[in-house]
This record gives C-alpha cells, sequence and structure tokens, in this order.
C-alpha cells in the first residue's frame, strides 16, 4: 500500500486503520456523553402542523380513490390503486402478497396517476411524524439534551448514528430545514457546521489517478457542471439545471458501482440514456475505467480489496456462479475504498482535532457534538466562535494530503439549520 501511496502523490499520517478506529472511540464516547441540545417547541409545532397537512393529503387520496381505506396497509393501498384505478403494474417488484406499494415502486408510475404524488407526500411526513417529531422529545435528559450512540459500519468503516438515529434527519426541503432548527446551541453558545466538499469524489479521483476529475478539482471547476458538458457535449456556461442533476447522478452512482438500470431508477430517465451517458463519462474518465476494472480484477483474484490505510473487506462470494451475487460483490469493491478511505479521513479529523482542542485549552466550553455522513458539527462560546472555526477547518483541510485540494465548507449558527 505504501508504494501506491507513493506513485498517487498522496501523503497520509503512519497510522494503521486499527489504531485509527482505537483512537476515534474515546472521540465518540464523549460525543455521546456531550450531546446536542434540542429545542421541543420547535418539534410540537412542525408536529401540529404536518399533523394538519397530513388530513388534508388524506382527504385528497380518499377524494381521488373514490373512497375510504387504511393508508397504512399495502394490501389495501395494492387494491385500490391496481385493481379498482387500474394502474400499471409492469416493471413493478412483487411480494408475497401481491404488487409492491413501496414509495420507489409508486414513484415509478408516479406519471400514471395523480393520486400518487399525495399518497407518497402522505407516507414522507407519516414517517417524519413518526420517527422524529414526537419520539426524540421524549428521549432528551434534564438538561433537553438528545445523546446518540455511535458505532462502526464493518463493511466500510464508516461511523453510524442509532438509538436514535440522527444521520437520517432530513437534509433538503422546508421540512428537513425546520427539523434541523430544533437543534440548538445553549445560550451564549453557537453551533459550527463543517462539511467536507464531495470528499469521495476527490478521493475516486486520486485512487483512479483520473487526470480529468483531478484538473476539475484544481481549477476549483463545479464537479457535476463538468461532468455535465462532457456527457452531453456542450460548455460549462450552458449546461441546465437539469443537466448538472444527470451528471450528479452519474458522478456518484459511479462510485457506486451503479448499473445502467440502476441509474434510469435513480433519475427517472431510459436504461438506453444511463447506458449512454455512462459510456460518455467512461469515453473521458479513462481513469475511472481503469480504477473499477482493477479493483474488480483484484476482487477476483485477492478475494478483497481495501483503503489507503489498510482496511480490508473480504469478498467471499465474487467468484458466484450465480451472477446477482457476484454482480453485488463486485460494486462493493468498487465502493468500499473510495468509501472507506473517506470514512477515516474523517476519523482522523476527529481525533485530530480533540487533540487540538485539548491543547488549546477549549475542552471546558467547546465539544464536538455530532458526525453526520462527512460533516462534523461543534458548540463552542460565541466569543471564540471565529478562532474555533479556523481551527476546525484548517484541521479537516489538512489531516490528510490527496492529489487535489480538499475543502470544508463550514457554516456558523445558533443552530443547526442556521450552521449549514
Amino acid at each position: 500500500m505504501a508504494k501506491i501511496i507513493e506513485k498517487l502523490g498522496i501523503e497520509i499520517p503512519q497510522i494503521t486503520a486499527e489504531e485509527i478506529n482505537d483512537q476515534v472511540k474515546p472521540v465518540l464516547r464523549q460525543m455521546e456523553k456531550a450531546g446536542i441540545k434540542l429545542d421541543c417547541d420547535v418539534l410540537k409545532k412542525l408536529d401540529q402542523k404536518l399533523s394538519l397537512r397530513l388530513l388534508s393529503l388524506e382527504e385528497e387520496i380518499f377524494k381521488l380513490a373514490g373512497r375510504e381505506f387504511n393508508l397504512g396497509s399495502p394490501s389495501q393501498m395494492a387494491e385500490v390503486l391496481f385493481r379498482e384505478l387500474k394502474l400499471p403494474t409492469e416493471g413493478l417488484k412483487r411480494t408475497k402478497s401481491g404488487v409492491s406499494t413501496a414509495a420507489s415502486e409508486l414513484a415509478k408510475v408516479s406519471d400514471k396517476s395523480v393520486i400518487i404524488a399525495p399518497i407518497l407526500e402522505h407516507r414522507e411526513l407519516s414517517k417524519l411524524i413518526n420517527t422524529y417529531l414526537r419520539p426524540l422529545p421524549v428521549l432528551v435528559d434534564e438538561n433537553s439534551r438528545l445523546h446518540t450512540t455511535y458505532g462502526m459500519e464493518t463493511s466500510t468503516g464508516r461511523i453510524t448514528s442509532s438509538e436514535p438515529n440522527l444521520q437520517n434527519i432530513p437534509i433538503r426541503g422546508t421540512y428537513g430545514a425546520e427539523m434541523r432548527s430544533a437543534f440548538v446551541a445553549e445560550k451564549g453558545m453557537k453551533l459550527i457546521s463543517a462539511d467536507y466538499s464531495q470528499i469521495e469524489l476527490r478521493v475516486v479521483a486520486c485512487l483512479a489517478k483520473d487526470a480529468v476529475m483531478i484538473e476539475a478539482f484544481h481549477a476549483k471547476v463545479d464537479i457535476h457542471t463538468k461532468t455535465a458538458a462532457e456527457i452531453f457535449n456542450t460548455s460549462v456556461d450552458k449546461v441546465t439545471a437539469d443537466q448538472r442533476r444527470v451528471a450528479k447522478a452519474v458522478n456518484f452512482g459511479i462510485v457506486y458501482g451503479q448499473t445502467p438500470y440502476g441509474l434510469s431508477q435513480a433519475i427517472k430517465i431510459s436504461t438506453e440514456d444511463a447506458a449512454k451517458y455512462i459510456r460518455e463519462y467512461f469515453d473521458v474518465h479513462t481513469g475511472i475505467k481503469n480504477y473499477i476494472s482493477e479493483m474488480i480484477e483484484m476482487a477476483h483474484r485477492e478475494g478483497f480489496v481495501e483503503t489507503l490505510f489498510g482496511t480490508r473487506r473480504y469478498l467471499p462470494n465474487i467468484n458466484s456462479h450465480m451472477r446477482f451475487i457476484a454482480e453485488a460483490e463486485e460494486r462493493m469493491a468498487i465502493n468500499m475504498p473510495v468509501q472507506g478511505t473517506a470514512a477515516e479521513i474523517l476519523k482522523l479529523a476527529m481525533i485530530e482535532l480533540d487533540k487540538k482542542l485539548s491543547t488549546k485549552n477549549y475542552r471546558l466550553k467547546t465539544s464536538l457534538l455530532l458526525t453526520v455522513h462527512d460533516e462534523l458539527v461543534v458548540e463552542t462560546p460565541a466569543e471564540t466562535v471565529d478562532e474555533v472555526a479556523k481551527i476546525v477547518k484548517e484541521t479537516m483541510e489538512g489531516v490528510v494530503k490527496l492529489c487535489v485540494p480538499i475543502e470544508v465548507s463550514l457554516g456558523i449558527g445558533d443552530n443547526w439549520d442556521q450552521s449549514k
């Protein structure tokens, strides 16, 4: 691995993945103990607002269906949609009880009936209410602080959150912003949100030695706009929002070993178009194409792949005669070194940041509170927030040296939404 790193022009600390995990565990325990303050009144008001919206959606759905039925019953939902309203079932997954009414399946027929949109919104709001708005206030301690439990995925090493899971708090949309605004700083304190910018794409650019992507990151060009210009054969300044959306899905889909069918389902285009976009992507990004081939070949030959820090993912079924099983293992072979390395970079940053905050005597007042995917949330006194924010950004961006710049977007606010 050392020779590989040298070839890639990457500088990383002399530390193993096992050592990283050992050193990050006490940091995670401190974060669990600290928790984050929750403004339960914000969640209560949002609960009331969404509950009214749910009633309105139910009336709309029942009117469109021509009768009332149990919206929580898959069998009754299928009866109404596919037997009474006669929505097409071709291409939809089936369960033991019949055609699936999972949100992902209903989205496939959303253009066939106006009833699908309110059903999907009803499900989304019900999930928000039952998963977050009502359970979270019950879980706070006597100081109104909410404590999660951190663990690590065995497959990639990414940090997980449970009891409650705070990594699934919605990010986008009105409701996501309102929910995040309920996570607040203590009086006289501020929250700092520091988020790695496209860290997995930067990692894969280096692992794959992809000259086009490396050049784009050094030039600080928006990577999704550049990819859109490449696959749609247009200039960067003429890329549309929809083209950028497709390019973003392609960029991240490639990292996850996504197939043309998977991409087509993700962005609602034909499998043929998806295959065309992937072909055109690989025509430009030959480094990525070669990386994928090399990782799959290594997995078949060695039975494992690994991150830059040596975390191995064994793939015992990579040579299975059942193609769908082998393909799933191949997708893991492509993704794991990227996702795992990105996770290790974040953990290294947490370790270093914890050391710096302790050394600088911030420990009594400044705390790491949350880690959500590629983001860290820190609470610090208002009078030192700019100084601490600078330390956070410099630490996260400088903990390793990749072949492209590492960038961190930073926000400061009285609550989590403002700091985003």
